[in-house]
C-alpha cells in the first residue's frame, strides 16, 4: 500500500468514525427535547446534518460504493444498537442498584420510535447519497454546492416525514396528519438552515479528503 492510498484510506476510516459517533449520539443524547426560537426539536437536529454532510463528502470524493458503504454499515450498528438497548433495559438489576427507572426512562425509548427511527433513518440516507451522486453525474462533476442542498434538503424531508408519520401518527386522537406535518414543516426548515450553512464545510472536507497527504 503506497502513502497516498495509506493515507486517504486514514482520512476516510477518521470519517467513518464520526458518522458512526454522529448516529449513535442522534439515537441516544438526541431524545432530549429543546426549544429552539420556539420549535419543539430534538437535540438530534445539531447531528444530523452531521451524517449527510459525511456521506456527501464520501460520495463526491470516493465514489457511490464508499458512501453506500457507510450507510449500510451504519444501519447494521443501529440495529446493534437498538437491539443491546432493548434487551438491557428489561434485565432485571441488581438489587442494590435503584436506578432501573432512570436507566429505563432515558435509554427505554418504545418500539415504535426505535422503530421510526431505523427506518427513516436508512431510506433517506440512501436516498441522500443517490440523489448526490445522480446530480454529480448530471453536472459532470460541477455545482458541488447545489447537489449537496438538494440532496441533504430532500433526504431530511424524507426523513423527518417518515420519524414523524411512524413515530406519531394516531398515537392519540391529537395527531392528525394535518397536526403531524405542523410538526414536520418547522423541524424540517431548521434541517434546511443546517444544510445551507455546511455548504462551506462540504468543499472544505472535499478537498481536505482529495489530498494526498
Amino acid at each position: 500500500m503506497d502513502s497516498q492510498t495509506s493515507a486517504m484510506d486514514k482520512k476516510e476510516l477518521l470519517l467513518f468514525a464520526l458518522y458512526i459517533t454522529g448516529m449513535v449520539l442522534v439515537n441516544t443524547v438526541g431524545s432530549k427535547i429543546i426549544s429552539l426560537f420556539g420549535v419543539r426539536v430534538s437535540v438530534g437536529i445539531f447531528f444530523m446534518p452531521v451524517l449527510f454532510l459525511i456521506t456527501d463528502i464520501v460520495g463526491e470524493v470516493k465514489g457511490h460504493s464508499h458512501a453506500t458503504l457507510f450507510v449500510n454499515y451504519s444501519i447494521i450498528m443501529l440495529v446493534v444498537l437498538f437491539a443491546s438497548t432493548a434487551l438491557f433495559v428489561q434485565i432485571q438489576p441488581h438489587p442494590s442498584w435503584e436506578l432501573q427507572d432512570e436507566y429505563r426512562q432515558i435509554f427505554g425509548m418504545s418500539m415504535r420510535m426505535s422503530l421510526a427511527s431505523l427506518i427513516s433513518f436508512s431510506i433517506s440516507q440512501t436516498v441522500d447519497v443517490n440523489i448526490f451522486l445522480l446530480f454529480k453525474k448530471l453536472n459532470k462533476g460541477k455545482m458541488l454546492w447545489l447537489r449537496n442542498n438538494l440532496s441533504t434538503i430532500t433526504s431530511q424531508f424524507i426523513d423527518t416525514v417518515i420519524f414523524m408519520f411512524i413515530a406519531f401518527y394516531q398515537t392519540t386522537p391529537k395527531f392528525t396528519v394535518a397536526f403531524v406535518f405542523s410538526l414536520i414543516i418547522p423541524y424540517w426548515l431548521f434541517k434546511v438552515l443546517f444544510a445551507l450553512l455546511d455548504t462551506p464545510f462540504c468543499y472544505l472536507g472535499v478537498k481536505w479528503l482529495s489530498k494526498e497527504k
